[in-house]
């Protein structure tokens, strides 16, 4: 793991994919669990539980993928390029229209500071010159072609 790449921030990745595990794993795990406890406890209105199951399925996903990220950063960079992007979304297309409509919930404070910790974790952590530059799609597609005997 120890790449000469200087663009890539190790440390980041690896505290990125843990956040991950911890905070979406076990709020998933909550939600799927224990849904009337963890809308009690976050002080959320009453959930349709086929979407809540969803929203706790995905997150649940998320943790454990994020495990395996642990082990290998590089590989599983997509599960947190899929995190940012769907948090950008929600800002965008969620909270600033409530917000503008004077219509944000109380509720919603405590996902959107959650969510700020996660884009600008992620955006420091993501390789973004590895994940988007030719080196790292040449390189994939060298180990890829066959050896010549």
């Amino acid at each position: 793991m120890g790449s000469g790449d200087s663009s890539i921030r190790w440390g980041w990745l690896k505290f990125m994919y843990f956040y991950t595990v911890v905070s979406a794993g076990l709020l998933g795990l909550g939600v799927v669990i224990a849904p009337d406890f963890v809308i009690s406890m976050m002080g959320w209105p009453s959930q349709d539980p086929i979407v809540f199951g969803v929203f706790g399925s995905l997150y649940i996903a998320f943790g454990l993928v994020s495990i395996l990220g642990l082990r290998a950063p590089l590989k599983f960079v997509p599960v947190l390029l899929l995190q940012l992007t769907y948090k950008i979304v929600w800002f965008l297309g969620v909270a600033s229209p409530l917000v503008m409509k004077g219509q944000f919930p109380t509720h919603g404070y405590l996902f959107a500071a959650i969510f700020v910790t996660y884009l600008i974790g992620d955006l420091i952590a993501i390789p973004f010159s590895y994940v988007f530059g030719k080196s790292s799609a040449t390189a994939y597609l060298e180990r890829m072609r066959p050896v010549d005997e």
